[in-house]
């Protein structure tokens, strides 16, 4: 792997947390908190290959259609893991964003995101944007109505996408883990040039030479952002 050409901002779909338990005959929610614990073993390993973006999809728009249960179990995980992981998102300069809606969301959640995300604000190591009641769809809705609300008449791109719920690079490098072909409503303005990995690992099992993988596939990929190569 060529550690000059990392990908400044990786996004990621973590799937396969359901099928990881399954396959160990264990509850749906101990798949997710495996993939969890996997998520921050990524984000440390990612910036000391110097990405400085990692977005993660962890609960989307649509998932409200799980059981009660299985969602219930995912706010209070993901309550938990920002609780728990506080003192070392500071300690290795992990800046928290999230990305999506708060309808919905319980106060109490919304609370220690906030909390969470003004604690890290001043880290400048990596930062950690967790996609959490997010649909790119929605976000693009989202930003037109802030748009309209703001006056706007006439938009370009960049105008555009000012608007969007966080201001950051586009990401260079999509991963998809569990095998699934499919993009799954995940930012579909900003994946717009990005370089599409999937792995069959499920995400529990993603570990740090996978991440390697995928960066060394993004790094002999062609990328030509529909140009043409020079050829001599």
């Amino acid at each position: 792997m060529n550690k000059q050409i990392v990908p400044e901002h990786i996004a990621i779909i973590m799937d396969g947390n359901g099928r990881w338990a399954k396959k160990r005959f264990l509850p749906r929610n101990m798949g997710h908190r495996a993939g969890a614990n996997t998520l921050l073993k990524i984000v440390k390993h990612a910036a000391e290959l110097g990405v400085k973006y990692i977005t993660a999809y962890a609960f989307s728009t649509e998932n409200w259609k799980r059981s009660d249960d299985e969602v219930s179990g995912l706010m209070k995980l993901f309550s938990e893991y920002l609780v728990k992981e506080r003192e070392n998102f500071i300690k290795n300069g992990v800046k928290l964003l999230i990305s999506g809606r708060r309808e919905r969301v319980p106060q109490e959640l919304l609370d220690v995101i906030d909390e969470t995300v003004n604690m890290t604000k001043g880290c400048e190591n990596i930062t950690l944007n967790i996609a959490f009641n997010y649909g790119g769809r929605a976000e693009i809705v989202d930003a037109i109505n802030r748009a309209m609300q703001a006056g706007e008449v006439e938009m370009s791109e960049d105008k555009f996408a000012e608007y969007l719920y966080n201001q950051i690079p586009d990401p260079e490098l999509l991963i998809r883990t569990s095998g699934e072909m499919r993009i799954s409503n995940f930012l579909l303005w900003q994946i717009a040039y990005s370089e599409i990995y999937v792995t069959d690992v499920l995400w529990p099992d993603f570990n740090e030479e996978d991440l390697e993988k995928a960066i060394e596939v993004y790094q002999n990929r062609d990328r030509r952002f529909g140009g043409v190569k020079n050829e001599k």
